[in-house]
């Protein structure tokens, strides 16, 4: 695969305030019941088609045990979609496509990831996602601002520790209130 084919995007979820999570860890504030009748319905088949775009998720461990405990309920959302879950914990592996890196961010990168991956998914934590920034990994942001301020918890922002300057590639507002901003991040 040809490198400059190859994107690394961080996908967040946040409240307006900038917060992706509440302190207990709950995500009780992902159904706000909004609506807005200018934005877009995106069908189960869309959502579908566009997530078969995804060749590789990125994760941390925190991110990976909540998805985990999550997946009871729910089902593993990300499929048989290879997952790396970020830790230097020793956690279970219970699907045949999750593998534990431990090693180089920047190793991985450029000598797993882009070899062999054309669109990567970092999808939490926010930890993560600051190193990411600030090592120059990650090619764009999509953040999905929902609409409720949360006026406390996890920010997803919080002392990235330079500034960083970002392009605005796409916007979309969606019926249930959630804006989707998307930014190549300037090298």
């Amino acid at each position: 695969m040809a490198a400059d084919t190859f994107t690394l995007t961080i996908h967040m979820v946040s409240s307006l305030d900038g917060y992706i999570a509440k302190k207990d860890n709950s995500i009780s504030w992902f159904e706000t019941g909004d609506s807005y009748e200018q934005g877009v319905t995106v069908t189960a088949e869309q959502a579908q088609e566009f997530l078969k775009n995804i060749d590789c998720y990125i994760m941390g461990s925190r991110t990976y045990e909540h998805a985990l405990e999550l997946s009871k309920a729910y089902g593993w959302v990300y499929g048989d979609i290879p997952t790396i879950v970020l830790t230097h914990r020793e956690l279970p592996v219970e699907r045949p496509n999750i593998e534990i890196y431990s090693g180089d961010l920047h190793q991985l990168v450029n000598d797993r990831l882009k070899l062999n991956y054309n669109n990567v998914w970092l999808v939490g934590g926010a930890e993560l996602a600051k190193d990411f920034i600030r090592l120059g990994l990650a090619d764009e942001i999509r953040q999905s601002i929902l609409p409720i301020i949360l006026g406390g918890g996890m920010p997803f922002y919080d002392q990235i520790g330079k500034e960083q300057a970002l392009h605005l590639k796409d916007l979309k507002a969606y019926k249930s209130g959630m804006v989707e901003l998307c930014y190549e991040i300037k090298k």
